[in-house]
């Protein structure tokens, strides 16, 4: 299997198609050293496999299983690969891979075939899955191991319908192929698979996540800590997680949390935690939570401190309605009369929304009329957060307030790249809006929220996600009193704001927050602080 190996690496380099074919197939060839990981992760001791490969490249994938599978001690009899990959330009590699393997099996008298079908998976398995009259039968799979295409797909596109017709509702590739493998699987079978992180949480996933979660048992998931480490040729910036999980519906009480630096050779940590941690039963959104260790778990138990949404308490989020090339002929490079301020993201400095700015880049103005009446709100103060944060940045969570009061417009348009808080369209108190604001830009909530983001957009989904009401309220005196006597609205939600910002940003919460390692310091020499978690 070396010599094969190094001839796959050797074909790999030349084969490789061009970044704009790669970037329409949406296709990121798997590393050898995360092959074999991924291959590690099998904890079945099966006598005969039947393995699933869509989306199989060069077959590294495969490969690394089966080598996995030749050096145990307890080898299958018997080894059967169904591959489906796309790409012309590959196949060529894809069957020397598996004649290797074949070469390998038959030295070790394992019986072995494999099948290679240069076809589009998705149209493939779909008739299977949907149990079509002309398909003579649906294949079982014992085994999946996957690394498929990362590619949105048009809610119009005939991908899309297809996978609707199998009862599939999501908008990328990498999520319909692990549907319609998870489908394919048999009671009890195996899946190994590397996506983007992606569908851990946001409201476009949730289709996705209710019927994976349902259907299948977690029992590994592995992150990377660096977005470009794993997959260093390939110009990906995506967050990457390794999924291993067993077909069925029974779950299991522990799930392991892994991590590694994501290069060849890095060490690998990993932990096991609760699975209701993991996954809370008490979750609509079924958000997927990566506590990688102490200060994620701390941020945890904080946020579940605080009992009710954000909703509940009156409070909404919306995304900015204002997007630039639909509004195009509405927008004006300096204000004018009859026009309103559009809000972007470079408006934000020191915690409040400056505009308009001296040299400004985007419009300064937006027309207010019929036309445009629709992507306009009322003056008022909103709390705004950034759709999207380079990941460079410090917090995943970045926001501001928009004080009416400072900037004199009847009308106001937020950008697209803006999520608002607001009380039924309309602005909030400066006391609350500034504890809300607070609150958002505390270490306790970016770390809670890094568990089930895995990339630099935040959804108003996402942000419906976080708590915001003391679930100890009865045992603070002064706020429990001022709540049961205020019927004012808003004085109620103040006082909650003011409860959340208080644990967010007590001592408790810092210390919490900090690595043991450091709280221990701490202790010895009490002047010593860390800015990095404070």
């Amino acid at each position: 299997m070396t010599i094969a190996m190094k001839q796959l690496e050797d074909e790999r380099t030349f084969a490789t198609p061009g970044q704009d074919r790669r970037h329409e197939l949406g296709q990121f060839l798997t590393p050898h050293p995360v092959a074999d990981f991924m291959a590690s992760l099998f904890e079945a001791r099966m006598q005969e496999l039947d393995l699933l490969d869509a989306g199989a490249g060069d077959g590294a994938l495969s490969a690394a299983l089966l080598r996995r599978l030749c050096a145990s001690h307890h080898r299958p009899k018997r080894i059967t690969i169904t591959a489906y990959e796309l790409d012309e330009a590959l196949i060529e590699s894809l069957h020397a891979t598996l004649h290797g393997c074949q070469q390998e099996c038959e030295r070790l008298g394992i019986e072995f075939s494999a099948t290679v079908l240069n076809q589009d998976f998705i149209a493939t398995a779909v008739p299977m899955v949907r149990g079509d009259l002309f398909v003579s039968h649906q294949p079982r799979f014992n085994a999946a191991i996957v690394n498929p295409p990362y590619r949105k797909i048009r809610s119009d596109s005939s991908t899309r319908l297809l996978l609707r017709s199998a009862g599939i509702e999501t908008g990328n590739l990498y999520t319909g192929f692990v549907a319609l493998v998870t489908k394919l699987l048999a009671d009890c079978g195996e899946l190994v698979a590397i996506t983007p992180r992606s569908f851990c949480n946001g409201l476009y996933f949730k289709p996705f996540r209710r019927d994976f979660l349902e259907s299948m048992s977690l029992r590994q998931l592995h992150v990377f800590e660096s977005r470009s480490a794993a997959f260093s040729r390939n110009d990906v910036l995506q967050e990457n997680i390794i999924v291993h999980a067993v077909k069925r519906t029974s779950k299991p009480e522990r799930v392991i949390i892994s991590r590694s630096s994501g290069a060849s050779g890095s060490s690998v940590t990993q932990r096991e935690v609760a699975y209701r941690q993991v996954v809370s039963p008490d979750d609509a959104e079924q958000f997927i939570h990566l506590a990688e260790g102490d200060a994620q778990d701390s941020a945890r138990a904080i946020m579940d401190r605080l009992l009710a949404s954000l909703p509940e308490l009156g409070l909404s989020v919306s995304t900015g309605r204002v997007v630039d090339f639909r509004a195009k002929e509405f927008l004006r490079r300096q204000p004018e009369r009859d026009t309103a301020p559009p809000i972007y993201p470079c408006h934000s400095n020191g915690g409040f929304v400056h505009w308009p700015k001296e040299k400004p880049r985007k419009p300064s103005a937006i027309v207010s009329n019929e036309q445009t009446r629709e992507l306009l709100v009322p003056a008022g103060i909103y709390v705004l957060v950034k759709r999207f944060t380079a990941k460079e940045e410090r917090k995943r969570i970045v926001a501001c307030i928009y004080d009416s009061h400072q900037i004199h417009a009847p009308l106001v348009g937020f950008e697209n790249h803006l999520n608002y808080f607001h009380v039924n369209g309309h602005g909030l108190p400066m006391s609350l809006a500034k504890g809300l604001a607070a609150f958002l830009n505390s270490t306790v909530v970016d770390v809670y929220f890094r568990q089930f983001n895995g990339h630099t957009q935040v959804n108003a989904t996402d942000l419906r996600s976080p708590k915001s009401k003391c679930s100890k309220l009865d045992r603070c005196p002064s706020l429990g009193r001022r709540f049961r006597t205020s019927s004012f609205r808003y004085a109620r939600v103040f006082q909650y704001s003011r409860a959340q910002t208080q644990i967010a940003f007590s001592g408790f919460g810092r210390r919490a927050l900090q690595p043991q390692s450091v709280r221990r310091n701490s202790r010895r020499n009490p002047g010593v602080a860390s800015s990095a978690w404070i």
